[in-house]
C-alpha cells in the first residue's frame, strides 16, 4: 500500500528524533535570519533591562520550528519553560495550575494557541495584561471571584491557522513572528547537520536531493533522511549519495517536486472529476477520502506556494502548471499522477 509519508511526517514524528536532532543554541539553527536576527535583539535588550521578554506567538505551516525557537528563547533568556497544548487546557483550573507555577520570566508556551476553548481565553487577558487571574471559587450563592497576583511571564503561542485566534487575544501579543517555508539551500545545511549527528555518510549531491523534495520543511527533510537512511543502509553500503537518495524517495512515492501520492490524487481529483475546479473543500475531501482539516492543513499551503492549487470564493481550482504536470484525458500527455 502507498504510504502517504507527508501526513505522516507531520503527524507522527518520532518525538526521539526530533529531540536528538533540534538545535540547542540559536547559531544551531538554521534559517529565517530575519526572525532570528529581530529576536536577538528584542532578548537581549530584555535581558539588559532584567525584564521578562513580552509575549509573543508564532505562525505558520507545521514543521517550520515553532516550538524549537520557544526552547531556543527559553535557553537564550535564561529561564525555564513550560510547554503545552491548547487543546490539553480544558477548564480555567487548568490554566491557574500552569500560571501559578510560574516564576518571574518563565515562559509559557501554548501549541496550537488557535484552539484554545473562548472562556479560557478570557481568563488569559488580565493574565498577560496585567498579571493577574481571577477565579470563581465555589457555586450558586456562596460563589466568590478570588483575585491571584502572578510572576512576570512570557507566553509564547504557536499556530498553523492564525486566522482562528481571535481578534482580542491576538492583540495582547506583543510580537508576531511568520515562519515560511525554507529555501532549498537552508534545508541542505540542515540535512547535512542532521546526517552528522544520526552518523550517516551524505554528500552534497544526496543532501540536495532530500532538501528539494522536503517541501521547504526542516521537519520533512529530517523525515525524509530518517528513512533514506535506512534504504541506503540496506541497499547502499549506508552511504547516501544523489542516486541512492533518488532511488530510496522514490521508494516512498515521494516525487521529485516534493509531491506524494496524497498531492497527485488531490490534483488529478480536481482536474479529472471535477474540470479543474472550482470544487468545494468539503466535496474534494469526500472525493480523496480524507479530512478536509488533513487537507487545509497539511496539504494545501505547499500545493498552492508552489503554484498547483488556487484557493477562490468558489473553490479550490487547479491551475495550469498542475494541468501541464498531471494531464488531463484526450488533452494528451499522460501525467505524472499516472506514475503514482
Amino acid at each position: 500500500m502507498t504510504e502517504r509519508f507527508v501526513e505522516k511526517a507531520l503527524k507522527d514524528r518520532d518525538p526521539q528524533l526530533d529531540l536528538t536532532l533540534r538545535p540547542a543554541e540559536f547559531g544551531e539553527f538554521i534559517g529565517q535570519e530575519r526572525i532570528k536576527e529581530r529576536l536577538g535583539i528584542f532578548i537581549r535588550a530584555a535581558r539588559e533591562r532584567g525584564e521578562a521578554l513580552e509575549h509573543a506567538i508564532f505562525s505558520g505551516p507545521p514543521g517550520l520550528g515553532k516550538t524549537t525557537l520557544a526552547h531556543l528563547i527559553s535557553r537564550a533568556m535564561g529561564s525555564n519553560i513550560k510547554a503545552t497544548s491548547g487543546p490539553v487546557i480544558e477548564k480555567a483550573g487548568d490554566l491557574a495550575g500552569l500560571l501559578t507555577n510560574l516564576e518571574n520570566g518563565d515562559i509559557l508556551f501554548i501549541d496550537e494557541i488557535h484552539r484554545l476553548n473562548k472562556v479560557i481565553e478570557e481568563y488569559l487577558y488580565p493574565a498577560m495584561e496585567d498579571f493577574t487571574l481571577d477565579i470563581i471559587i465555589d457555586q450558586g450563592p456562596s460563589a466568590r471571584s478570588v483575585r491571584l497576583n502572578l510572576a512576570r511571564f512570557t507566553l509564547l503561542g504557536a499556530t498553523t491557522r492564525s486566522g482562528l485566534i481571535s481578534a482580542p487575544l491576538r492583540s495582547r501579543f506583543g510580537m508576531t513572528i511568520r515562519l515560511d517555508y525554507y529555501p532549498a539551500a537552508d534545508l541542505e545545511k540542515i540535512v547535512r547537520r542532521s546526517a552528522g549527528i544520526l552518523g550517516v555518510e551524505i554528500d552534497d549531491g544526496g543532501a540536495a536531493e532530500i532538501a528539494r523534495r522536503a517541501r521547504g520543511t526542516p521537519r520533512i527533510a529530517n523525515n525524509l533522511l530518517r528513512r533514506v537512511r535506512d534504504y541506503a543502509q540496506v541497499k547502499a553500503g549506508n552511504r547516501i549519495d544523489a542516486a541512492t537518495a533518488d532511488a530510496a524517495l522514490s521508494f516512498l512515492d515521494v516525487d521529485r517536486h516534493g509531491l506524494d501520492e496524497m498531492d497527485a490524487r488531490i490534483l488529478t481529483t480536481i482536474i479529472r472529476s471535477f474540470g479543474g475546479g472550482p470544487v468545494g473543500i468539503g466535496s474534494l475531501a469526500v472525493a480523496v477520502g480524507e479530512e478536509r482539516e488533513t487537507i487545509e492543513e497539511v496539504y494545501e499551503p505547499y500545493l498552492i506556494q508552489q503554484g498547483y492549487l488556487k484557493r477562490t470564493s468558489q473553490g479550490r481550482v487547479a491551475t495550469e502548471k498542475a494541468r501541464a504536470m498531471f494531464g488531463e484525458p484526450g488533452k494528451g500527455g499522460a501525467g505524472q499522477g499516472e506514475l503514482l
